[in-house]
């Protein structure tokens, strides 16, 4: 077996990319997570990617004294962080939502540390942190591992969800590691890495296929395929503040999947997503019975007491309820289309 070899360099320099549009309810303690760090500032630089905001995203970056801000025509998510990779300088490459708060100060150096090992391409978070004075939403996604809970069911998710005692049902090899664990994969079936507090090194991004569009698990799959399949899940948090209210659900639930039919569709993805059908069955059943649903409530709740485990069942109705509507307007416009 190849021994592991130990990097001794001095500490890593990071770009933080950020995409925003209309991003001034969270931006500011996403960027007051990051200037809190216990790490050399001269070593961090921060990255704006704007898909166009309309509201004070941009004056709260000039406040804060971003590095750069770089217009993202594209809006989405994913083009941002494109554009932001396009002009980011420093060793190591970290995707942070404007909704994601680095967890505590010592964030960046307790992430950095598996980067020691040089095969090691890329680590993300064990965790989404869980904080009680968070809204129920957010606590509720923290507390299940995942913004989807379809992902539940289809056993593809990448934090630790307190339902399953798991951080993923994909086959994977595993160490565990003191502050971290090391993690192999193979490109038959790829969890879905990549994506809220993601770090990976730049020079291996930078020789990947990432334009228009940086899709999480499409890079880890191509870094895969590549050869470059040792990550890491460290064993700490990043906030994640998903949803204040049932309405920012049902609107980010609906983006995601108008995203995903919208890119299917003009070929634009990498990884093969493979839909299985038994455990997609599985999620409407359990959840039009509503019986599986709520035992799954009551088995997170007796490891985390909280009432916001009681949106699980209206989270799953309202998954299937979007998705589906999603699903038939896509079919009836490609009919219509032919």
């Amino acid at each position: 077996m190849k021994k592991e070899v130990v990097l001794t360099e001095d500490i890593p320099s990071i770009s933080i990319v950020i995409p925003t549009y209309d991003s001034e309810r969270t931006l500011a303690q996403c960027l007051e997570s990051i200037i809190c760090q216990d790490y050399p500032m001269e070593k961090i630089e921060i990255i704006i990617a704007d898909g166009g905001s309309r509201d004070r995203t941009l004056s709260i970056a000039r406040k804060y004294g971003v590095d750069k801000i770089v217009y993202n025509p594209l809006k989405t998510g994913e083009a941002g962080k494109a554009a932001g990779v396009s002009v980011a300088e420093n060793e190591l490459i970290l995707f942070q939502d404007s909704d994601n708060l680095l967890e505590n100060c010592g964030w960046l150096k307790r992430m950095v540390e598996p980067f020691q090992v040089s095969s090691v391409v890329g680590v993300e978070p064990l965790y989404y942190t869980y904080r009680r004075r968070d809204p129920q939403i957010t606590r509720y996604c923290a507390l299940i591992g995942m913004n989807d809970p379809l992902c539940l069911y289809l056993g593809n998710y990448d934090r630790y969800s307190y339902v399953t005692g798991k951080w993923t049902e994909v086959s994977v090899r595993v160490k565990n590691k003191r502050n971290y664990i090391l993690v192999e994969l193979n490109e038959e079936e790829v969890p879905t890495l990549g994506a809220n507090g993601f770090l990976v090194r730049a020079d291996m991004l930078k020789r990947l296929n990432y334009q228009p569009y940086l899709f999480d698990i499409d890079i880890v799959y191509q870094l895969v395929k590549n050869g470059k399949n040792k990550f890491a899940k460290v064993k700490i948090g990043i906030v994640h503040l998903f949803a204040n209210d049932v309405r920012t659900f049902i609107k980010k639930t609906y983006r995601r999947i108008r995203d995903y039919l919208y890119y299917e569709k003009n070929a634009l993805r990498d990884y093969p997503w493979k839909m299985n059908k038994s455990k997609m069955l599985k999620f409407v059943l359990f959840t039009l019975l509503l019986l599986p649903a709520v035992r799954d409530l009551v088995r997170g709740y007796k490891k985390v007491p909280d009432r916001a485990w009681l949106f699980h069942p209206l989270a799953c109705h309202l998954t299937l309820l979007v998705y589906g509507i999603g699903f038939a307007c896509n079919l009836m416009w490609r009919k219509w289309a032919k």
